[in-house]
């Protein structure tokens, strides 16, 4: 992690059902390239709709967030060029069942970064090694377990070169002997210096991996630190509540 801001995030607000229900209530932080950025809370913190607003998945109601200095919420932002940027993996893999892990991959580089099928194809096979699923190129995505199609997921993300990259609780559908292997790929690019944020209900691995831990209620950001700071010495009523809940 550098000193770097890549996202600046202010005062991000989400509304719904007539502002009666605000999912975040001014959400305010900084992402620096390189770092890894964990989001932990109960369910409906507004995590989820957090990280979705990153990528303009969800428009906010208000507020800017600004990656490499623009202010992607403006009305006149390069939303493409912008989502090309950051790879986003989600709970439920989002691969194409009709296409085989090689065409997954090589779709989006070949159609919005103009990649040859030859260059797009060696950068697939390339990252498919790198997750232990070379051998898995042809293969179609119901012929593959839930804990390998999030592998191809996160892969898929990889070949667009994104500066970061999103992942949205990427093991709660998985069962649990599967999560293991999803989480040693994302370890892996966490030690090569990718810039990740991470909603996930796995304690384990933001302690082990992330440089800062994001704990979210009631759409607030209530308390953030290192995992030490987070875990250890938690300094508000409904963080501690939160952690006698979660860690056994």
């Amino acid at each position: 992690m550098n000193d770097e801001v890549l996202i600046e995030v202010r005062n991000l607000e989400k509304h719904y059902n007539d502002n009666t229900i605000h999912a975040l209530d001014g959400v305010s932080t900084d992402i620096h390239k390189g770092e890894v950025v964990v989001v932990v809370g109960p369910s409906g913190s507004g995590k989820s709709t957090f990280l979705r607003c990153l990528n303009l998945l969800e428009i906010p109601s208000s507020g800017t967030i600004k990656v490499d200095g623009i202010d992607i919420t403006d009305k006149h932002a390069d939303l493409n060029a912008h989502r090309q940027k950051m790879g986003m993996v989600f709970q439920h893999f989002n691969l194409f069942n009709n296409l085989n892990v090689l065409r997954n991959m090589t779709l989006a580089p070949m159609k919005l970064k103009k990649m040859s099928k030859e260059d797009a194809e060696a950068k697939a096979r390339d990252l498919l090694a790198r997750v232990g699923l070379e051998d898995r190129a042809e293969a179609y995505p119901a012929q593959l377990s839930g804990g390998q199609k999030q592998r191809v997921a996160i892969v898929r993300a990889l070949c667009m070169d994104p500066e970061v990259m999103l992942f949205d609780e990427p093991t709660s559908a998985l069962d649990p002997e599967m999560v293991g292997e999803v989480l040693d790929v994302m370890k892996k690019l966490a030690e090569q210096g990718m810039t990740m944020v991470t909603v996930t209900h796995e304690m384990g691995f933001a302690r082990e991996v992330a440089d800062r831990v994001i704990f979210m209620a009631d759409g607030k950001i209530v308390e953030e630190g290192t995992p030490e700071q987070i875990f250890d010495n938690p300094q508000s009523e409904r963080l501690q509540s939160f952690l006698e809940k979660v860690i056994v």
